[in-house]
């Protein structure tokens, strides 16, 4: 059977390599293919993943589900979200936003399990072709393109290789200088349990350094988010028991139905702000390239637009180098928005409860309807 590379030589157009096969590859790989190039994808898991928590999908989200073929599946998976709900750890309510009077026009809201949402962009319509357990260990450029070793020791020279490996991208740390993840002083909690019948809404808890989020995202189940300064420690689930005591329900009685094993998913929340994503024949996008805290929930949406914007700068010209620079060009301002609105969000949040709780309910819904104005509009 031919070499991976030696296939890439024979393909008409571009050789591009996907690097990554999670939510930012798939949607990259399925909005190039839509367009006609023949693209190669590559994962260093072994399989895809079963596990993981939920994921939120704002309306600009769904509206580039919905230019990539794929909002109906996804929708027919979700929970339908139209309204978000915020108050402090005592259940009092600070404000609430009707989501889906805002994004009237552009998409609804939904909140699904991350691996339903992966079903869907890897397998509905015919399955993207994934080269599973294979990795890129060195990437070398020269003369315009760039060469592609394998951890099985193979070579692909490609015109165009994606780096779409997530927060913690090789592609990124081999083609790119300066710094990687940051991190933004949070660490988060994740998980998915049973959702309380009367849980209906989008709904955030404020304590004091400790936000719990809680969402319906369909099949009985809910998913529960919780960041905090605090380390990570050993025992997640343990953890979080102090860390949310006095918080009115429905946390204690989710954190009940957990159990003492979980399982939770636990890690640093990070950010990546680079001076470049272009890097010669590389290209970085979704979260390799510019992932922030999720607070705004906007990072699966940012990587459905850079696969649809992407494909776009591609076909309307043959020069590679020219498509990819007005790619950047054209995405940088919408997230680097999305940046400054996580990390405004997170001051607020910071500030002592009385101060927070009174700038919450008086301004709550101009703030938020603010953060998102811009992404209104197509990218």
């Amino acid at each position: 059977m031919p070499k991976a590379h030696e296939q890439v030589s024979r393909r008409s157009g571009p050789r591009i390599l996907v690097v990554g096969a999670g939510i930012a590859g798939l949607a990259t790989a399925r909005s190039l293919r839509g367009h006609g190039f023949s693209v190669e994808v590559v994962e260093r898991q072994r399989t895809w993943p079963q596990a993981g928590a939920g994921i939120y999908l704002p309306g600009n989200a769904v509206r580039a589900l919905r230019s990539l073929g794929l909002a109906a599946a996804v929708t027919e998976r979700a929970a339908l979200i139209s309204r978000q709900r915020f108050s402090d750890h005592r259940g009092r309510l600070l404000f609430e936003v009707d989501v889906a009077g805002l994004w009237h026009g552009v998409g609804p809201c939904l909140a699904l399990h991350r691996a339903d949402l992966h079903t869907v962009l890897a397998t509905h319509g015919g399955p993207v072709e994934v080269s599973l357990g294979r990795a890129v260990r060195e990437i070398d450029q020269h003369g315009g393109t760039a060469t592609a070793e394998f951890d099985d020791g193979s070579l692909g020279r490609f015109d165009l290789i994606i780096g779409a490996d997530g927060i913690h991208s090789t592609v990124r740390e081999r083609c790119f200088d300066g710094t990687g993840a940051q991190p933004v002083g949070r660490v988060a909690w994740r998980f998915v349990t049973g959702c309380p019948a009367d849980l209906t809404a989008w709904t955030v808890m404020f304590g004091r350094d400790v936000t719990f989020l809680t969402i319906p995202i369909g099949g009985g189940l809910a998913y529960c988010y919780v960041d905090s300064p605090a380390q990570t420690g050993t025992e997640p689930v343990e953890q979080l028991r102090p860390m949310l005591a006095g918080f009115a329900e429905p946390v204690p009685s989710l954190l009940a139905a957990l159990g003492p094993d979980g399982p939770v998913h636990v890690g640093v929340v990070e950010e990546v702000s680079l001076a470049e994503w272009v890097s010669g024949a590389v290209l970085l996008v979704g979260d390799a390239a510019h992932a922030t805290a999720p607070n705004m929930a906007q990072g699966a949406a940012m990587a459905f637009e850079d696969a649809l914007v992407l494909a776009e700068c591609l076909t309307t010209t043959s020069d590679l180098g020219r498509a990819i620079a007005d790619f950047q060009h054209r995405r940088r301002p919408r997230t680097e928005w999305v940046r400054q609105q996580t990390q405004r969000r997170d001051r607020m949040r910071g500030l002592v409860p009385p101060l927070r709780d009174r700038l919450m309910r008086v301004g709550g819904p101009r703030i938020f309807r603010a953060n998102y104005r811009p992404l209104l509009d197509p990218p």
